[in-house]
Parts: structure tokens; sequence; C-alpha cells
């Protein structure tokens, strides 16, 4: 009698992670109109809306903090120099 309770408990916890599982990936799909496309073409929607600053600013701290940049081939020795 245990036994039949123990496979219908690890029944119901595997359907509980099959649904969970297609739950979790069927909520990202979502279809855009094309309307909406303009929206999300936007610059502020994008991961980096100044990739110009972004890549200033990052050339700078490398050769403040005399670390290695990891985006470009400048270090410096912590003076501002390169």
């Amino acid at each position: 009698m245990l036994l039949f309770f123990k496979k219908q408990q690890d029944m119901k916890v595997k359907i509980l992670i099959i649904l969970l599982f297609i739950g979790f990936f069927l909520t990202g799909c979502a279809e855009v109109k094309p309307w909406q496309r303009g929206n999300l073409a936007k610059s502020i929607m994008a991961n980096d809306p100044s990739p110009l600053q972004s890549s200033f600013r990052q050339h700078n701290y490398s050769s403040r903090e005399a670390a290695g940049a990891t985006s470009s081939g400048a270090t410096g020795g912590g003076c501002g120099c390169n």
C-alpha cells in the first residue's frame, strides 16, 4: 500500500515538473505586430543605447585602473596615460 502512494506521488512530481518546464518556455513567446516593431527598434530599447560613450568610458576606466581592458588592447599605469 505504501509503495502505491510513493509511485503516485512520484508521478505527480514528474507531471508538475513537466508543466512548469512547458509553462516557463511558452511564456517567453510573443508575437510582435508590424506596428510594434518600430517601438522595439528605438535606440532606448538597445542593450547599450550609446555604444560610443560606453567605449570611451571603458577605455578611461581601464587605463586608470591599470587593469587589462577586455574590449580594447590599451592598458595603463594607473595615471591615465597609455
